[in-house]
């Protein structure tokens, strides 16, 4: 007789999920969609701003919908000016000290002179062991990412975010997958428990104690200097990277304030 799997009080099984599928081709272009979408409809809004403006077609006075156009024209054509010197530095160190942002962190070596870094940060008001098991169980098959579950699930990862902490997931093998979708996920470079946990091709998950009750939650990014730093640029996939990854150490501090650990 098969043993059943336990069902945790979030609703997941204690067992692992059938993560590492081949996607199909309709999982791969709604993931696709979900990610690029929004940001080229961004660029083509700015690119489309930006030649009316050049060009002056938006600010002909003969015509009626010039009028109503010209307030996007120049939205779209101060939008790169503002996203480089006012959105994008704020972002890419949110919530972090810049000693945080100047400080070493593992798996800083794995890119060595990145082409894009970010460093993020938050504050939780809990001890460190307190936050760390939230950390060591993120993952599609595992505790989830603490993000826009909805906004995942658009793309077809599956996710399901954890509501307390297991201890079963409290383990990662250097090389193991992490994964974002139940078809891929990076690699763990480096797993110091309660410390830090590395990722190849994102960067590292971080825990510092404050004191005795208080908890700073650090997230790094490192991208290489190749073509795809100008990719990721120009597709602004580095804005729903914020997006999703501010949420996550909002989830995260939520979570271990809350005390739900058992």
């Amino acid at each position: 007789m098969s043993a059943e799997p336990k069902v945790a009080h979030d609703g997941r099984s204690s067992q692992a999920s059938t993560s590492g599928e081949k996607p199909s081709l309709t999982d791969i272009v709604r993931g696709f969609g979900v990610l690029l979408g929004p940001t080229l409809v961004l660029d083509l809004f700015v690119v489309a701003g930006t030649l009316a403006v050049v060009t002056g077609r938006g600010f002909d006075r003969r015509k009626g919908a010039a009028r109503l156009l010209r307030p996007l024209a120049l939205l779209g054509a101060a939008f790169p000016w503002a996203y480089a010197f006012v959105i994008r530095p704020w972002h890419l160190r949110w919530g972090a000290t810049g000693e945080e942002v100047d400080k070493p962190l593992p798996g800083d070596d794995l890119v060595p002179e990145p082409g894009i870094e970010s460093t993020r940060a938050i504050t939780v008001e809990a001890p460190a062991g307190k936050v760390w098991p939230w950390l060591a169980q993120v993952g599609q098959d595992r505790g989830g990412f603490y993000s826009y579950e909805w906004l995942e699930n658009l793309a077809g990862a599956q996710m399901h975010n954890a509501d307390r902490v297991h201890p079963e997931w409290q383990h990662r093998d250097v090389g193991e997958i992490v994964f974002l979708h139940p078809a891929i996920g990076p690699k763990v470079a480096a797993f110091e428990p309660g410390t830090a946990m590395v990722l190849e091709g994102w960067g590292v998950f971080a825990v510092e104690p404050i004191d005795e009750h208080s908890t700073r939650v650090i997230l790094r990014s490192r991208t290489p200097r190749r073509l795809g730093v100008l990719l990721y640029y120009l597709l602004t996939i580095e804005i729903p990277h914020f997006v999703m990854e501010r949420r996550m150490l909002k989830g995260i501090k939520e979570r271990a304030e809350k005390g739900r650990n058992p």
